[in-house]
């Protein structure tokens, strides 16, 4: 199941979280946004119970936008621990995304 996150449970579900977290920062108006939102429900499946896969609308969560630099919608940010570990910005690759996760989940 995707994640909805947001400036209320930013910090409990991805900084505090046991589990890699992927968070695909993207915005309602944005096209690849709209065309990665299939890859990003696939991964939240196949990763059920290893990682948290979740959005964060842009829009909505701007302050959390600012924080992470984000400039380009899609953006990914990988996180493990805490801490963002890696990132991808723009339409990204279905097996790219999940190569990537499989690594910080080693």
């Amino acid at each position: 199941m995707v994640m909805e996150f947001n400036e209320k449970n930013f910090e409990q579900e991805v900084l505090k979280s046991e589990q890699p977290v992927l968070v695909d920062f993207w915005a309602a108006w944005c096209g690849p946004c709209r065309s990665m939102a299939p890859v990003i429900d696939q991964l939240a499946t196949d990763f059920q119970g290893k990682a948290k896969v979740g959005k964060l609308n842009v829009d909505e969560n701007q302050s959390l936008a600012t924080k992470y630099g984000i400039k380009g919608i899609p953006t990914l940010l990988f996180f493990k621990a805490g801490e963002v570990v890696d990132q991808e910005v723009g339409y990204t690759p279905k097996d790219v995304i999940e190569g990537k996760l499989s690594k910080i989940m080693e």
